[in-house]
């Protein structure tokens, strides 16, 4: 089976088409399980890819899509969505919620809708670059259409770098 036809991957393209999304999938010859990996991968700024991260929030998933160049900044996240914790979710509850690994998660393609903040440092690149189901796939979105697959809301999310406190 070849990426492209693996089951993960195949209703993320499903979900892209749906939405009028041109699912041009990419399949990378190494894991892109980081930002990091996956921008060296595709030559482009860390700040493009669109890491998708598992938050637990009152044992609901909460979907993070985060610039790769930072962290989330969770009491932040807390703060924006009124509760008084936001977790990292386990891998066996990003796999429950999300149908697919962490390191390969996608921002649609879900058994279930998530609710989805996306990071709005995400606007500052024309292209961004999201996982499509499996660590060695992604595809190429805009911040505005990451938004409305998703039904996404813009957030800050990103925590401040040690080196500007």
């Amino acid at each position: 089976m070849t990426l492209p036809d693996h089951p993960r991957v195949a209703a993320v393209v499903r979900e892209l088409r749906a939405a009028g999304v041109d699912a041009d999938v990419h399949e990378l010859a190494d894991s892109a399980r980081t930002a990091a990996q996956a921008a060296q991968a595709l030559g482009v700024p860390v700040g493009a890819i669109a890491n998708s991260l598992v938050f637990e929030v009152d044992g609901n998933p909460l979907l993070v899509l985060t610039s790769g160049a930072h962290r989330v900044d969770t009491a932040k996240v807390a703060g924006l969505l009124g509760v008084p914790e936001v977790r990292r979710a386990s891998p066996e509850f990003v796999r429950e919620h999300t149908g697919q690994a962490i390191g390969g998660v996608a921002p649609v393609g879900h058994p279930e809708p998530i609710g989805t903040l996306v990071d709005v440092t995400l606007a500052r690149h024309e292209r961004v670059w999201a996982a499509a189901g499996h660590p060695h796939t992604v595809f190429p979105t805009t911040y505005d259409e990451l938004l409305r697959i998703t039904a996404g809301t813009a957030a800050e999310v990103d925590a401040v770098p040690e080196e500007a406190l």
